[in-house]
């Protein structure tokens, strides 16, 4: 049994230890997720507290859900742009409108493989993505979710997802060919 169906099923019984653990499984990869769509940390960490909140408050239909990350990926979503929407009361905020998608420089975990040059290039390339093109990019290769799911949360097509993901890395591998 893997941690994370462990965790929900001592989650839906009530079990705070578990939450706990279930938090700390997931509370990295929301933080800088949300930190792409709202680009301050503070508000980044309100949106990934209020997305357990809401995860505490429904444990009941927790095991309804097929696959957790992807509906903790939708739920931070919403509330990012649920967020910037109160920031600026007056307009309406749609990720379409959202000027960009940041992704938060990643380090490499062996330094010895990959130096803090090709680290900062390849982050030098991610960040020249236009922003649904980087969200795409981020949730396909980074998140590692399956195109049908980042379909059904982007509301795109996978073939969609197939162009975005090309053009991803054809502007990634001419900037690291530079």
């Amino acid at each position: 049994m893997s941690e994370e169906v462990f965790c929900v099923q001592k989650i839906k019984e009530g079990d705070q230890m578990a939450f706990c653990s279930f938090v700390e499984l997931y509370s990295k990869d929301l933080y800088y997720f949300a930190l792409g769509y709202v680009n301050v940390r503070e508000l980044a960490e309100e949106v990934v507290s209020d997305v357990f909140l809401e995860v505490w408050n429904n444990r009941a239909r927790l095991d309804e859900i097929i696959h957790i990350k992807s509906w903790l990926l939708v739920l931070v979503r919403n509330k990012a742009i649920s967020y910037l929407r109160k920031e600026q009361p007056d307009t309406t905020v749609s990720f379409d409108e959202i000027d960009d998608f940041h992704v938060p420089l990643f380090q490499s975990p062996d330094n010895k493989m990959v130096s803090r040059e090709e680290i900062a290039k390849i982050n030098q390339a991610i960040a020249a993505l236009p922003p649904k093109c980087k969200e795409v990019f981020v949730l396909a290769k980074i998140e590692k979710l399956p195109y049908k799911k980042i379909s059904e949360m982007l509301n795109i097509s996978v073939k969609t997802i197939n162009v975005h993901i090309s053009k991803a890395l054809n502007i990634i591998s001419g900037i690291l060919c530079e």
